[in-house]
């Protein structure tokens, strides 16, 4: 079945994200990241002007999302794989921000696999704008969904 390449550009509707400085520090723990920028906020004040997010910390944005803010196609689920996460940082994202999160279909495309089948691409962006309307990341991941094996 040949991919639907007219839904490149389809957005989600607006999500909105506040960061918090329990979450921050639930997040670097989890990752085990033992930087006290992100554990005490008196030291954050002075080296970095306030407790920054680990530079991952954006993949909690799906918490903060629902069916409308996401913009998709339809995959089997049973043959899905996560591809690739990449974050694009802008400016410092900062515990009291609140950010603003904007999905993207960003392109969608099919190479050959290597057991056979085709497997689908798509390539979703995330722009998110603090509550100065500054950009400040964008997050790109990767959804493959892998092809059916060739009989033989």
């Amino acid at each position: 079945m040949a991919i639907d390449k007219s839904v490149i550009g389809k957005t989600g509707k607006p999500f909105t994200m506040p960061i918090e400085w329990s979450k921050v520090r639930e997040f670097a723990r989890a990752i085990r990241d033992s930087n006290p920028v992100y554990f005490d906020p008196e030291l954050a004040k002075k080296e970095c002007s306030g407790i920054p997010v680990p530079p991952t910390f954006l993949q909690v944005a799906a918490f903060w999302q629902d069916a409308e803010s996401m913009p998709t196609v339809h995959f089997d689920m049973r043959r899905i794989l996560h591809g690739e996460q990449e974050f694009e940082l802008h400016k410092p994202i900062l515990v009291g921000d609140v950010l603003t999160g904007t999905a993207r279909i960003a392109d969608v495309y099919e190479r050959e696999g290597g057991r056979g089948g085709k497997m689908t691409f798509m390539v979703t962006e995330i722009e998110y704008r603090n509550q100065k309307g500054e950009k400040v990341a964008v997050a790109r991941s990767t959804l493959i969904e892998t092809g059916q094996a060739v009989g033989g």
